[in-house]
């Protein structure tokens, strides 16, 4: 890359020292989200990506089961849960959930599930473990990709049994990969705001750290554009690239931007207004600065950014459309789009940027070309 494109602005030696491989430091961040310079960020980000992936963009055929909408961490950003109890809360059974992924491997050839719900004080760690073996044993080349780190916590409680002895038990009965769901944001001010319920930030970082240990990668995740500042973000950057130099077990980084409709935030006026476009695009772009050689991949996030501006998000950096998410339920309760799309609308929208597909699996490895 002709690093002359650059002008002499305050960016541009943060820009060159990434391009050629050094770790942007604090400050630097600072100077490239106060940047109004959007298209030069997301021309080095889509470079390194570019340099990393080549032409090729990934996505994976799946299904979101989300088994219970019963919680008890009441998140101010969540329009999905309900209280233990309530005439619309539910928790699915093994019979149902094995109907459900059978239909989608019979109509969509899903090769991942993603298994998330509530925080339920009702279901122990035999539920899981049953949902689990039943997967592997009768659909085996369909990936589990399930629960968040809050809801290790859970059920650690419940079993009254350490974090890593769950995780070492669910890892035995099937379990895969670790979603990133929990992270929100990784500062402990701001959780005690949107969900002070819900573990800390230190122990989302530890049940993590334990889950690499044993060999379950996971995703890591930021949800942002609610009550956080600049400041918090980038302090959430570099709490997961310090765990990750440790562990080398996160295999995808997920920034999605908050969906305030029929949530609390929205409703108590903690949220003015929301991150618009090129705040998304920034931080893709980031992203993929930041996390150079430490985290390969990047999802552009259209559930909650939408397939325009996830057709964009691939230009600014990111190198994974995401999966279908067939049955997704939690984005869908704020009512602000559609939150399923087919493995057809996702290959069109990224060839119609000139990008060539592949479906992966759950570890990400290339399943097909298309």
């Amino acid at each position: 890359m002709d690093n002359k494109i650059f002008n002499d602005g305050p960016i541009k030696d943060v820009l060159e020292k990434i391009l050629i491989g050094e770790d942007p430091v604090f400050g630097d961040c600072i100077k490239l989200f106060d940047s109004e310079n959007i298209h030069i960020i997301g021309t080095a980000a889509n470079y390194i990506s570019r340099r990393r992936f080549g032409n090729k963009i990934s996505y994976v055929n799946n299904i979101i089961l989300n088994y219970t909408n019963v919680c008890i961490t009441d998140c101010k950003f969540c329009a999905f849960y309900r209280p233990p109890g309530h005439e619309e809360s539910y928790i699915l059974n093994i019979d149902q959930i094995e109907s459900r992924i059978k239909t989608s491997c019979d109509m969509f050839k899903i090769r991942q599930v993603l298994i998330q719900g509530g925080h339920s004080p009702s279901l122990g760690i035999e539920y899981y473990e049953k949902i689990f073996k039943m997967i592997r044993s009768k659909f085996p080349d369909v990936g589990i990709h399930g629960l968040s780190a809050s809801e290790i916590d859970m059920i650690s409680r419940i079993e009254k049994s350490s974090t890593k002895e769950v995780l070492s038990r669910l890892k035995a009965s099937g379990l895969q990969s670790l979603t990133g769901a929990g992270a929100e944001i990784l500062v402990d001010n701001v959780k005690n705001i949107i969900s002070p319920k819900k573990i800390s930030s230190d122990d989302w970082l530890k049940i993590m750290f334990e889950a690499h240990s044993i060999g379950l990668p996971s995703s890591a995740t930021m949800m942002y554009g609610h009550v956080e500042s600049i400041k918090d973000i980038i302090n959430h950057f570099f709490k997961i690239v310090e765990l990750q130099r440790k562990t080398h077990g996160f295999i995808a980084f997920i920034p999605w931007s908050f969906e305030s409709n029929n949530t609390i935030l929205q409703n108590k006026n903690y949220v003015k207004e929301l991150v618009g476009g090129v705040s998304i695009l920034k931080t893709i772009a980031l992203s993929r600065l930041i996390f150079d050689g430490l985290i390969n991949n990047i999802q552009s996030s259209w559930l909650t950014n939408g397939v325009n501006m996830a057709q964009l998000a691939i230009l600014y950096g990111a190198n994974d459309f995401g999966g279908t998410l067939i049955g997704e339920e939690v984005v869908s309760c704020t009512g602000a789009r559609s939150t399923e799309l087919t493995s057809t609308k996702i290959i069109n929208s990224i060839q119609q940027i000139g990008y060539d597909v592949f479906e992966r699996d759950n570890l990400y490895n290339p399943i097909r070309f298309c």
